[in-house]
């Protein structure tokens, strides 16, 4: 009515109200009267932003690389952005220009540069697993950069969401990635068969070494029990020695007491000891005498006897 109007902002929408070429007032949710035909409006997001980017470009090895990405930022100076940026608004709300929206682009071409350094200074392969590298130098380009500094725009993250070769690269460097995988799963049976192996040997070499000690062992104790025999038969072997030369002792002993008995009467005739026996033996050895004397009858001359000579003979045995 009239001309009056009434704005309410958000607290994420920083106002600017210039009345007559001059700033009446401004800050972040005001909300105010305002005269239409001789006020200007000017609205600042100063929300923070997401905006995607996507670039291809010529690694150092000469191999298109594709990356794509989400940046995120805030205005952290609307009242030096809005004076080098249209964000004046009409009765309606609605921006006079296009400025707002070229924000953005900006930053994304500074983004992009920052990207195309990095990735054309790099190879292929240090590119595709570069993704945390190649945030730091796009964030780092893009803070550095002048005119991100001249907006008063805050750069928040930069996250890198992937980072593809081209197809037919991509289908080679996976080839000779499994290529790559399976020899180290075949180095890795190959350790594990050689460890195994190993294992195995070093488990026998125990048991060949327990079993040497057992056998040693074994051996000690048979060789304990074969001095244990010797020692036993050596033993038997001098009591038998000793008994033979006690025995022979003895046996010597016997013989020298034999010889001193016969000794004395070696050289007598064997009727002479028979006679000295005396007793039943006087019989015997009167008929021997006879039987003598016949032998001898052609040299005795004359050989008388009596009979009382045979009385006396034959009666000596009764008495």
């Amino acid at each position: 009515m009239f001309g009056l109007s009434y704005l309410k902002t958000p607290a994420t929408n920083y106002v600017i109200h210039f009345k007559n070429g001059e700033i009446k007032q401004h800050g972040q949710g005001l909300s105010f009267f305002y005269f239409a035909p001789t006020s200007i409006i000017s609205i600042v997001p100063v929300s923070s932003v997401d905006v995607p980017f996507a670039l291809t470009e010529t690694s150092s090895d000469f191999q298109d690389v594709t990356v794509q990405g989400t940046m995120t930022y805030r205005i952290a100076n609307a009242m030096q952005l809005a004076t080098l940026l249209n964000y004046t608004i009409d009765r309606y709300g609605r921006y006079e220009s296009d400025d707002p929206n070229k924000l953005g682009e900006r930053l994304v071409q500074t983004a992009l540069t920052g990207a195309r350094q990095y990735i054309q200074a790099q190879p292929l392969r240090h590119v595709l697993r570069s993704a945390r590298e190649l945030e730091t130098e796009v964030t780092a380009a893009i803070r550095n950069s002048a005119t991100v500094t001249q907006l008063g725009v805050e750069i928040l993250e930069v996250a890198i969401s992937s980072i593809r070769a081209n197809p037919e690269m991509a289908k080679a460097l996976q080839a000779e990635a499994r290529e790559e995988l399976l020899r180290q799963a075949d180095e890795a049976i190959y350790a594990r068969r050689n460890k195994s192996i190993e294992l195995e040997r070093s488990v026998r070499e125990r048991e060949l070494e327990t079993e040497k000690v057992v056998a040693e062992r074994e051996r000690k104790i048979k060789e304990t029990k074969m001095d244990g025999h010797i020692a036993l038969e050596q033993q038997r072997s001098q009591l038998v020695t000793t008994q033979v030369e006690n025995e022979r002792i003895e046996a010597e002993a016997k013989g020298a007491a034999l010889n001193a008995v016969l000794n004395p009467v070696r050289d007598l005739d064997w009727r002479m000891l028979m006679a000295l026996q005396g007793g039943e033996g006087s019989n015997m050895l009167i008929s021997s005498a006879f039987e003598e004397l016949a032998r001898n009858a052609e040299k005795i001359g004359q050989l008388n006897i009596t009979p009382d000579l045979l009385n006396s003979l034959l009666n000596r045995d009764d008495v």
